[in-house]
């Protein structure tokens, strides 16, 4: 006996809800926080710690959005990375402000970010280690990569929502149109057009 028809997918709840903190985790974030970094033409803050290695590449994020757009600020400690946060998400200027974190926030200070959101009506998005998520986030997001289909230019990524404060949770694999410079969602692997559905 042929099985149910899945219900359809909700729609991928993006833009991300302004005035509000988010947070992405997994090995796919930083690719969330370049798609999200797209949508819309205004000016974005990125907040990291001076101490890391790694560094972010203009030319990656260009596949994304305009580097000009892009305002960063290197930090020395997570302290510090709150209190410019804090201050860029409440003036109002800035479309975007993103924080590379490497450690939990606590209660007050994840407060502290969502008021200073809603004061500037600035979305803010915390990049954090998996496991480390703040009671006050919005909404939160597990992101990984997942194997292409043969294409160069595939950028197959599996987005979970797995926190939210306003709505359903959900999972979306979607994949980045570079030529077009926007998110696309596609099928889930085994529900491609034409294919039987994925056994249950």
């Amino acid at each position: 006996m042929p099985s149910a028809p899945r219900p359809p997918l909700p729609l991928l709840p993006l833009p991300l809800r302004n005035g509000r903190v988010h947070e992405a985790c997994g090995p796919g974030a930083m690719g969330f926080a370049a798609a999200i970094c797209a949508q819309g033409a205004g000016q974005i803050l990125w907040i990291r710690e001076a101490w890391r290695s790694e560094t972010l590449n203009p030319t990656g994020l260009g596949l994304f959005f305009d580097p000009h757009r892009l305002l960063w600020a290197s930090v020395t400690t997570q302290t510090d990375a709150l209190a410019v946060a804090e201050e860029a998400l409440k003036d109002g200027a800035i479309l975007l402000v993103v924080i590379e974190l490497t450690n939990a926030l606590d209660l007050r200070e994840g407060r502290r970010l969502q008021l200073a959101a809603k004061a500037g009506q600035t979305t803010g998005l915390c990049l954090i280690p998996e496991g480390m998520g703040s009671n006050a986030a919005e909404t939160r997001w597990y992101c990984a990569p997942l194997a292409g289909d043969g294409r160069m230019d595939s950028t197959l990524m599996r987005w979970a929502l797995i926190k939210n404060k306003s709505g359903t949770l959900g999972t979306w694999d979607v994949r980045w149109d570079h030529a077009a410079r926007r998110l696309d969602v596609v099928s889930p692997a085994g529900e491609r057009p034409g294919s039987a559905p994925a056994p249950d």
